[in-house]
């Protein structure tokens, strides 16, 4: 009783630390990028309790709905690192087929997935693969291929359709090994859509062409294909049709396709079981894994579909941009090809941190022109552009309450202006 009172009395006398969040703010640390973004918290002071929020800071923030907890909660389970459980053996089997993989593996995250997919193609300590330099296995990932893996990336200069230069792509694999100055080529990496080019869709031919490359030179293609069930669906054609153009796949669950946790790498059958070894060092073995599983099938099964709802949304709010007055916003419809949108100020004095700042709090004035406190939250994104993502949680008419919030800042900054 005396050490627990002594604790106490101790443990209060101790200054209390602002939150680490807290404490950059005051010495002034920008945020680098959309991973470091406001959470969209509680309404502020003098804020309506009845604010809407928007958000569009990623499809990552998608919850699972009541059909698909239903189906987490009935899951027939088992010991999935023993290959005991039934619900994600099915899953496997159900995205094998179709993505037109002879094999493949639940995985925690899109991150461990395409770790995985390095560590075994890129079988040796010093091998390279070569990616593109706006990828988001080379930027975001946290350099896990050279950190855990040992493996070297060079790159190629990824252009604004997501797609890179053959000819410089050529040029980037090594000729010299096993010469000792060299490291060894043996993977190329594609992504599809493209995160940080704005959900750009990369054409067949090219996949076509890249792969023609890679047999050429006896190399693999691993494909980052978290939301390549965007791509199927802006070009209207199954997911096989895309991927018949690579060797394996990482697949991401839990953005567009709603499930809480959760990517499929597919492959070979023998890419699969050495990926199987790769994922338990890594600590991605899990057991009555079926509970995550249920979510994953629904995914596949129900959710594809609808995503061209979010392509549908993000168009309707990137036209309303084009069509916004005054004329504050540079748009490039024909680069908004799935759920996300990518676009930039025109007017220099309204940063793109100023911007998302006023669309993410209630401003003066707006509950009476809007009918109620609107909070839209986006990002700002890379090469001083804003970036916007649509998905399952973001209906037609949340969208044209984003629009009617972006207008309301705009006419704002104009009655300022003036």
């Amino acid at each position: 009783m005396f050490l627990k009172a002594f604790s106490c009395r101790v443990l209060a006398s101790f200054p209390r630390r602002k939150p680490l969040c807290a404490q950059y703010a005051a010495l002034g640390h920008p945020k680098r990028n959309y991973y470091n973004a406001e959470k969209p918290g509680c309404p502020g002071p003098g804020e309506a309790a009845h604010v809407r929020v928007v958000d569009l800071r990623s499809d990552t923030v998608t919850k699972p709905g009541p059909a698909m907890r239903q189906a987490m909660a009935q899951a027939e389970v088992g010991d999935d690192v023993k290959g005991e459980d039934p619900t994600v053996n099915e899953l496997q089997k159900l995205a094998a087929e179709m993505f037109g993989m002879e094999a493949s593996l639940f995985v925690p995250s899109g991150t461990m997935s395409n770790l995985i997919a390095v560590m075994v193609h890129c079988r040796e300590r010093g091998d390279e693969m070569i990616v593109g330099d706006l990828s988001h296995l080379h930027l975001c990932e946290q350099g896990g291929s050279a950190q855990l893996a040992g493996v070297h990336a060079a790159t190629v200069t990824t252009r604004p359709d997501g797609t890179f230069d053959l000819k410089q792509l050529e040029s980037k694999i090594q000729h010299g090994y096993p010469d000792s100055h060299y490291p060894h080529t043996r993977l190329i990496c594609v992504e599809n859509t493209h995160n940080i080019q704005g959900g750009r869709v990369l054409p067949l031919p090219f996949l076509q062409e890249v792969r023609a490359l890679a047999d050429h030179y006896g190399l693999s293609v691993h494909m980052d294909g978290a939301r390549v069930m965007n791509a199927a669906v802006a070009l209207g054609v199954p997911p096989s049709s895309i991927l018949q153009h690579t060797h394996t796949v990482s697949v991401c669950l839990s953005k567009g396709l709603g499930s809480p946790v959760g990517t499929m790498l597919a492959g070979p059958r023998d890419f699969i079981s050495k990926a199987v070894r790769c994922r338990k060092a890594l600590g991605g073995g899990m057991r009555q894994a079926g509970v995550l599983a249920a979510a994953g099938k629904l995914s596949l099964l129900e959710m594809v579909g609808r995503l061209e709802e979010d392509h549908h949304n993000a168009k309707t709010f990137a036209l309303a941009l084009l069509n916004c007055e005054p004329s504050l916003f540079d748009v490039d419809m024909s680069a908004v090809e799935t759920n996300i949108l990518c676009f930039r100020m025109k007017d220099c004095a309204l940063s793109p941190q100023d911007f998302c700042a006023r669309l993410g709090q209630v401003g003066e004035g707006e509950e009476a022109s809007l009918g109620q406190g609107v909070r839209v939250l986006m990002h700002p994104h890379y090469g001083n552009s804003i970036r916007a993502v649509w998905h399952l949680g973001i209906s037609p008419e949340d969208t044209q309450l984003a629009i009617k919030k972006m207008q309301f800042v705009a006419g704002q900054k104009n009655t300022k202006a003036a």
